[in-house]
């Protein structure tokens, strides 16, 4: 049972969806996700209005690993581990838009276009703790290039592996979350949720936060110049998706907030995570990360889902992407 504030409702919208991932609307409010491990890319179909999806209708078959989704208008646009590629509008076959990204490591790649009419494509690291290799560049980083691809320089460093990726429409500003390394204790390093600016370095491999250094592999590192995150959260949450939610829908308070997923911990003491967290935002800035969807992870540490991508749907629902589960789940409010 799924577990969520007094006035929400939380139902299946899509069930037997392997390995879900991703979400995104399309054309007149129509969902769409990425199925990693089947390698393709869905519409889900709610002819009727009613919170559930009728249909599962195959977009994109055979894709490598495709993760990240998004409409630009009516254009398709979503990442496999080495490119970003586009699917135009009654093309028959996608079109690649950014080659040559890493593979292996951290392999998911997600996106954002930016209010500046740039896009921004994230790459993970290759390892737990690291100096990478100079030809891997764009690992551990977001770079942003030019809509057709061009362009590219490197917007932000020291990204261990950054999946959620949202701009704030009331600000402008970027924001990322971050998953910090493993094996360095049940609460240590936090993960981040980072207002991420051109030209700054987040930390990794050397610290994980200023004044902070991994000091099992860099004892002597210089912390000093490490752009703080904007909030920290439970080490080993591993957070990501992130969505702002700009709907009408739920309460007044809620409008500017942000919604951010815990896939979960894989070798805490205790596991963690396993949710769907609230971020409140206050000034432009998040304060807090309150609870909003709990239950997957079980009181003796087992999971029966783990939840990745978020999408605010055209009726002002949250969409949850659950790849352990196979099911998109639906929190709505009221009646």
């Amino acid at each position: 049972m799924l577990y969520v504030p007094v006035g929400f409702t939380v139902n299946i919208f899509a069930s037997g969806v392997s390995g879900v991932r991703f979400l995104a609307l399309g054309p007149g409010g129509t969902v769409y996700a990425t199925q990693s491990g089947s390698g393709q890319i869905v519409r889900l179909v709610d002819a009727n209005g009613d919170g559930t999806a009728e249909s599962v209708v195959p977009v994109l078959t055979n894709l490598s690993d495709p993760s990240g989704i998004a409409f630009r208008g009516d254009t398709l646009y979503f990442s496999t581990e080495t490119a970003v590629e586009r699917l135009d509008p009654g093309a028959g076959a996608p079109v690649t838009v950014v080659a040559g990204l890493p593979a292996g490591g951290h392999s998911t790649r997600t996106f954002a276009f930016g209010p500046d009419n740039l896009l921004y494509v994230a790459a993970g690291s290759s390892c737990n703790v690291c100096i990478e290799a100079t030809s891997d560049s764009m690992r551990a980083a977001v770079t942003r290039f030019n809509l057709d691809g061009s362009g590219g320089r490197i917007f932000a460093r020291g990204l261990r592996n950054s999946v959620g990726l949202a701009f704030n429409a009331g600000t402008g500003e970027f924001w990322a979350n971050n998953n910090d390394r493993d094996n360095f204790g049940d609460d240590i390093p936090p993960e981040h949720l980072n207002i991420l600016k051109d030209g700054k370095w987040y930390g990794w491999p050397q610290c994980y936060l200023p004044g902070k250094p991994n000091s099992d592999v860099f004892p002597n590192a210089d912390c000093s110049g490490v752009e703080p995150p904007a909030l920290t959260v439970q080490a080993h949450s591993a957070p990501l998706g992130l969505t702002f939610y700009v709907g009408t829908k739920f309460p007044a308070e809620y409008q500017g907030d942000a919604f951010m997923t815990y896939h979960g911990s894989w070798n805490r003491s205790v596991p963690t995570g396993a949710k769907v967290v609230r971020i409140r935002v206050q000034s432009g800035r998040p304060t807090a990360a309150l609870d909003f969807v709990t239950g997957w992870q079980l009181a003796d540490g087992s999971r029966w889902g783990r939840p990745v991508g978020l999408v605010v749907a055209a009726d002002g629902s949250l969409l949850i992407a659950d790849d352990t589960g196979d099911r998109i789940w639906r929190v709505s409010y009221g009646k």
